[in-house]
């Protein structure tokens, strides 16, 4: 979804997870989850992708709590966050979804309960995932498309 809404805004996309470092893809391999000190030099080397981008850039990452979100943000003010939004069952089944990749379904529930819903005074805005992907693109673009403008 995030290269779908980059492509809309003509901006570069970088998935977040292709930068973690190889303890963090171990970890959560391993099926434990990421605690804030494994996470504090993955949102540090964002919020650098973000502040040295010379264009608009989409990076898709798990930026689940404030604080982790105030990190990226204190390297770049200017951005905003998008919240994609759906119940456990649905993230269930889209992370089924993902052959092949590093972190199992299995650590959904503790990334569930490290959630914390973006707060009135973000730049951001939320999603809703229980809707066909073309549709989740639509909705993100036009709300960003607003945001940006």
């Amino acid at each position: 979804m995030g290269a779908a809404v980059a492509e809309r805004l003509g901006a570069e996309f970088l998935d977040g997870d292709s930068l973690h470092p190889q303890r963090n893809i171990d970890k959560m391999a391993s099926g434990t989850p990421l605690n804030d000190e494994d996470r504090a030099p993955w949102l540090a080397e964002i919020g650098r992708r973000f502040m040295a981008s010379n264009s608009a850039l989409v990076i898709a990452c798990s930026a689940l709590k404030r604080a982790y979100r105030d990190i990226i943000r204190s390297a770049d003010p200017s951005v905003v966050f998008v919240h994609l939004q759906g119940t456990r069952e649905l993230l269930n089944e889209r992370m089924n979804a993902r052959p092949g990749h590093f972190m199992p379904a299995s650590l959904l529930d503790s990334q569930l309960a490290t959630l914390e819903p973006l707060q009135s005074d973000e730049a951001g805005l939320v999603v809703d995932i229980d809707q066909p992907v073309e549709k989740i693109v639509d909705d993100a673009f036009s709300a960003l498309e607003g945001a940006l403008s």
